[in-house]
């Protein structure tokens, strides 16, 4: 008799035991599972941000060596219509000082960045500081590099576009300088010279 009860006993531990590791099994289950494919979130491309789209891109090289990457100036069109500008320079070699950018005219880097020729001027104003009473389009103004020679900056405007026009800035050029701006002097700012050059191409 006693052997039955033990019996019984273990038999019931086994049937409990079982139950319990279903549930396990069950419940990480449930804690893992995915939604259906027709709920899950669309997916994104890397060049759409919560802000806007990326529309276009200026990879930037030395004047004096093509091959040299020293950065890159991106392009969004946000929900606004407006056009937003992120660029980032590495240049070790200017570490520690400023440099000046601008968008000039002609999307041609060659000649050391001369044959780009002067600064985009649509709106035919004097050379001064972004924001300012009068200044280009295209006077992006300092950026100062840090002891590793990075920098960065960013515009948001609706004086530019990627499409045909009075502002559009598709097809022209970002010059690097090798000196501060003094957004003083015309037409250039006194900035020294063309030390980089990338060509705004559409996306």
């Amino acid at each position: 008799m006693k052997k039955m009860f033990f019996s019984a006993g273990v038999a019931a531990l086994l049937i409990l035991g079982s139950c319990g590791n279903s549930a396990t099994e069950k419940n990480g289950a449930d804690t893992t599972a995915t939604a259906p494919a027709d709920t899950m979130p669309p997916a994104t491309s890397d060049a759409v941000t919560p802000e806007g789209t990326q529309v276009a891109v200026a990879n930037l090289q030395l004047t004096s060596d093509s091959t040299k990457n020293i950065g890159t100036a991106k392009f969004y069109k946000l929900t606004d219509g407006k056009i937003r500008l992120d660029l980032e320079i590495n240049m070790p070699e200017r570490a520690d000082s400023n440099v000046a950018v601008h968008f000039h005219e002609h999307g041609d880097c060659g000649m050391k960045g001369e044959n780009s020729h002067g600064h985009w001027n649509p709106t035919k104003s004097n050379h001064g500081e972004w924001g300012s009473a009068a200044f280009h389009s295209g006077d992006i103004g300092n950026i100062k590099l840090d002891a590793s020679g990075h920098g960065t900056k960013s515009v948001t405007t609706d004086l530019w576009s990627v499409e045909p026009g009075d502002k559009e800035i598709i097809g022209r050029a970002v010059i690097v300088h090798g000196g501060t701006d003094d957004y003083k002097t015309q037409p250039t700012g006194n900035s020294g010279p063309r030390v980089g050059c990338g060509v705004i191409t559409k996306l």
